[in-house]
């Protein structure tokens, strides 16, 4: 299974809390900020809460 490196490319200012919730759960706290998660239901779910704050790269 891969992994998943997620990058924050949008300031969560102006976002509802639920999405600046879920930034936090996947650990990004500023811009630029990247993470590596498991490839999961879970992950790809917040991923997809979020997608269009986050770039998402397949690590293999």
């Amino acid at each position: 299974m891969a992994d998943l490196k997620v990058t924050q490319t949008k300031s969560e200012i102006g976002g509802n809390p639920k999405q600046r919730n879920t930034l936090r759960s996947l650990g990004l706290k500023r811009v630029g900020d990247s993470v590596v998660k498991p490839d999961n239901a879970v992950n790809r779910g917040y991923i997809q809460a979020v997608s269009h704050l986050v770039k998402v790269e397949e690590i293999a």
